[in-house]
């Protein structure tokens, strides 16, 4: 790693607009460097899931956690972590998995109810058909008094179509069929098939509507504080909130 990107390795404050700024630099890394890319936005994100729950000990399972970049941090943290996605290529795609992750379906998740103390997921809701049912089977895994994090790219925003944006806002199906004349190949995240529309408010509809959870936090993943207000305005936050964060208590 390279000085420049060392130095980006090194989290800056909780809530500010460096943090800010920090991420969406990372971010550009994504696809050419997903270690740095990853690994910053692993601890940034257990050291944010720490402000509403104690991770010392705590069984935390991570729902689409791919090659285990998470797993570092969560165990720097004290948890006892384990990972589970659908693609056996993702899990694969840093190394040989650990012995500490599972191949299996966010929507079936092959565990028993209240398994853990932690049900995480970051940036996969969109990735599957019917987001509302993943989120059931990450609240009937979760013991009562344990905390859902649920973390995802809302379609509107900027970024909502991936690797097609910004020409998802025409429609994800033109955008993906765009993607693939222009460079030969279907995009990763290919609209309809392995990515799909997922909105904040239906998922806020979902909780107030849901009697075993309680909503203890809703706000833009990637905003300075300051900003989290725009998770509360209804039909801004689809298009400005980039990524959407819910925290939720089980009963």
């Amino acid at each position: 790693m390279n000085a420049s990107l060392a130095a980006s390795a090194r989290l800056a404050p909780s809530g500010s607009l460096r943090r800010s700024v920090q991420l969406f630099r990372a971010f550009r890394l994504e696809q050419t460097r997903p270690d740095v890319f990853y690994g910053l936005l692993a601890r940034d994100s257990v050291r944010e899931l720490a402000r509403f729950t104690d991770l010392g000990g705590a069984s935390v399972l991570d729902v689409g956690g791919g090659p285990g970049y998470f797993a570092d941090a969560f165990a720097a943290a004290g948890a006892r972590y384990a990972a589970l996605d659908a693609d056996a290529g993702e899990l694969s795609a840093a190394g040989s998995p650990g012995s500490n992750t599972v191949m299996g379906s966010g929507l079936q998740l092959p565990f028993v109810d209240d398994a853990v103390d932690i049900a995480y997921s970051s940036n996969v809701l969109e990735h599957v058909p019917d987001p509302v049912a993943m989120a059931e089977e990450m609240v009937r895994i979760t013991r009562s008094g344990g905390i859902v994090f649920l973390s995802w790219t809302t379609w509107f925003s900027p970024w909502g179509g991936h690797e097609t944006s910004p020409w998802h806002f025409l429609g994800g199906t033109w955008a993906a069929e765009r993607y693939t004349r222009r460079t030969g190949r279907r995009p990763k995240n290919d609209f309809g098939r392995s990515l799909f529309a997922t909105h904040a408010g239906p998922m806020l509809g979902w909780v107030r509507a849901t009697p075993r959870v309680d909503l203890v936090a809703a706000f833009p993943r990637y905003h300075p504080r300051w900003a989290h207000w725009v998770a509360r305005v209804p039909g801004l936050r689809e298009c400005a909130v980039w990524n959407m964060v819910l925290v939720l208590r089980v009963r």
